[in-house]
């Protein structure tokens, strides 16, 4: 469907499983050549792509500037180069629960994770990308950076902060053939979920018109189109995947 992905380098945060693991596995449908970020080595050691798939696992900590560093640059010099980085590391912390109960230790962890990650993978994958005047890279943000959940302070405003981050980015770069968009969806049905009270998930549920979540093949469908040679013109931008709900 896309041309351009074949020998292309992708590093995918996130990638062992989830959001992640579904878009490395479209990816590994077009050749791309991909390293995948987690700090569950375990799962890292399971993955099962396309046969022929060239792929370099890194247990990483995001949250560890030095780590990421050490992985970027492990990947750039194994490959030649990194083409795309799609950053999808999230955790939603606790949830369910007012602002006034909201503890700095569990906003602090859910910043580091989803905040500060994509801005260490980004920070140091950027070098590689401007060396070679080309580059996509795409932030997982949520609808809840754009409207804010009830309930789930530290997981939208991290988010939030990614969805500005995109926006910056987009503009720093957009002279430099280097893309940089979020990607904001409602509530995808994964194992994600499993961790999250039932009252939590049916907020959310309830407020998409389509009265479903989404799937991971139309989420990687999605990611695919925004990290692809085609998507030239759009920067700065989050994409919509919200079944109706996002408003704006």
């Amino acid at each position: 469907m896309y041309n351009g992905f074949e020998n292309k380098v992708a590093i995918i945060t996130g990638g062992a499983s989830g959001l992640g693991l579904a878009i490395a596995k479209k990816l590994s449908q077009y050749k791309v050549k991909l390293a995948l970020f987690d700090s569950n080595e375990n799962l890292l050691s399971k993955i099962k792509l396309e046969p022929g798939t060239e792929v370099k696992v890194c247990t990483v900590d995001v949250t560890s500037e030095k780590e990421v560093k050490k992985a970027v640059d492990e990947t750039a010099c194994q490959f030649g180069s990194i083409d795309i980085l799609i950053n999808s590391a999230g955790i939603t912390g606790k949830t369910n629960i007012k602002s006034h109960e909201v503890e700095y230790d569990n906003l602090q962890s859910v910043f580091d994770v989803n905040f500060m990650g994509s801005f260490f993978t980004s920070k140091h994958t950027l070098p590689w990308m401007l060396a070679k005047n080309y580059g996509r890279i795409l932030h997982i943000a949520s609808i809840a950076g754009k409207e804010g959940n009830a309930g789930m302070l530290a997981y939208s405003a991290s988010k939030a902060a990614v969805i500005a981050m995109a926006k910056v980015q987009g503009k720093e770069y957009a002279e430099t053939n280097i893309t940089v968009n979020a990607l904001a969806p409602v509530v995808i049905k994964t194992a994600f979920l499993d961790g999250m009270p039932p009252e939590q998930v049916k907020y959310m549920t309830d407020k998409i018109p389509m009265k479903r979540c989404g799937t991971l093949e139309e989420l990687a469908s999605m990611a695919v189109f925004i990290v692809s040679k085609e998507n030239s013109f759009s920067t700065g931008f989050t994409f919509d995947l919200s079944g109706g709900r996002a408003t704006y």
